[in-house]
C-alpha cells in the first residue's frame, strides 16, 4: 500500500494578521515585524488597513456604509508588500483566514473610554466576517513623547505618565468588557524602554514612533505577543541599529509582553 507523506513546508503554519488600524498600526506592523518573525523561521501574512488618524467612530461608519475608504498595506510570505487603495473593511476581513485581527482607537482618544463606545459594533462586526478560531487583540498605542506639541496631548496635561496610565486603562477595560483575546503591549514596551538607555528619544515627531527603534520596539512587541516566542535574542535587527540598541530594544518588548518584568541579565 503507498503512504502519501505530507511535505514539511505544506504542514507549517503561516501565521495570518490583520489591524484594523491607521498609523500606529503602520509604525508597529509594516516595517520590522515580518522580518523577525523570518528570522525565527516563522512564514506570516500581515495586513493593514490604513487610514491615517483612523478612530473606532470612522472603521464603524466605514463598516456601515462598506466604504471603499482603506489603503490597504499587505505583505505576503515573500516579505514583498503590496498597497491596494479604496478598500473595503469587509473585503480585507474576508480576503484571508486570518488567525489574528486587531483593533485600536486613534492616539488622541486613546486614554478616553468615553470614545470607545461604538467599539462593541466593530468587534461584532469583525467576528461575524472572520473564522471562529480567530482571535480579536486591541493594540495598545503609546503615550507621546514629553516634548510632544500635539494637540491631543493637552488632554493628559501634556503628561507622559498620565497620558501612558490612561492609555494602559482603557485598553485593559476594552479587552475585558469586549471579550478580547489579548492585549498586545506595544505602549507599555515603549515606557518602558524610555526608562532605559534609550530615553524618550523613540518618536519622529512626538507621537508616531522614529523608524528605527521606536518601530522596531513596536514590532518586537508584536512577535513576541503573537507568536509566544521570547524575542530576545532574535538575529533580526535593521540597518543602523548598535548592539545596545537592539538588547534594549528586544528586553523592554519582553518585558511588556511578561507584565512589566524587566529582567537584568
Amino acid at each position: 500500500m503507498m503512504i502519501l507523506s505530507i511535505s514539511a513546508a505544506a504542514q507549517e503554519k503561516v501565521m495570518k494578521i490583520l489591524a484594523v488600524g491607521n498609523s500606529f498600526s503602520r509604525d508597529a506592523v509594516e516595517q520590522y515585524l515580518w522580518d523577525l518573525a523570518d528570522a525565527d523561521g516563522k512564514k506570516c501574512i500581515i495586513g493593514n488597513l490604513y487610514i491615517g488618524g483612523c478612530p473606532i467612530s470612522r472603521h464603524v461608519d466605514n463598516a456601515r456604509n462598506d466604504a471603499p475608504a482603506y489603503e490597504y498595506r499587505k505583505i505576503g510570505t515573500d516579505g514583498i508588500r503590496v498597497q491596494t487603495d479604496n478598500k473595503r473593511q469587509n473585503e480585507a476581513l474576508r480576503e484571508e483566514q486570518w488567525d489574528i485581527v486587531t483593533v485600536q482607537q486613534a492616539s488622541y482618544d486613546s486614554g478616553n473610554y468615553d470614545s470607545f463606545s461604538l467599539l462593541p459594533e466593530l468587534v461584532a462586526y469583525i467576528r461575524a466576517r472572520v473564522p471562529s478560531y480567530t482571535k480579536v487583540l486591541f493594540h495598545q498605542t503609546w503615550a507621546y513623547a514629553q516634548t510632544s506639541d500635539h494637540s491631543g496631548f493637552k488632554r493628559y496635561g501634556n503628561n507622559q505618565m498620565t497620558m501612558y496610565r490612561a492609555i494602559s486603562e482603557c485598553s485593559a477595560r476594552a479587552a475585558r468588557e469586549n471579550e478580547l483575546q489579548g492585549i498586545i503591549p506595544a505602549g507599555t514596551a515603549i515606557q518602558i524602554a524610555r526608562s532605559t538607555e534609550l530615553g524618550d528619544n523613540l518618536n519622529a515627531d512626538g507621537y508616531h514612533l522614529d523608524h528605527l527603534v521606536g518601530r522596531y520596539i513596536a514590532a518586537c512587541t508584536w512577535y513576541e505577543y503573537i507568536f509566544k516566542n521570547n524575542v530576545k535574542g532574535n538575529r533580526f535587527a535593521p540597518t543602523g541599529m548598535t548592539k545596545k540598541q537592539k538588547r534594549l530594544s528586544q528586553k523592554s518588548a519582553h518585558a511588556a509582553c511578561r507584565k512589566g518584568m524587566f529582567d537584568k541579565d
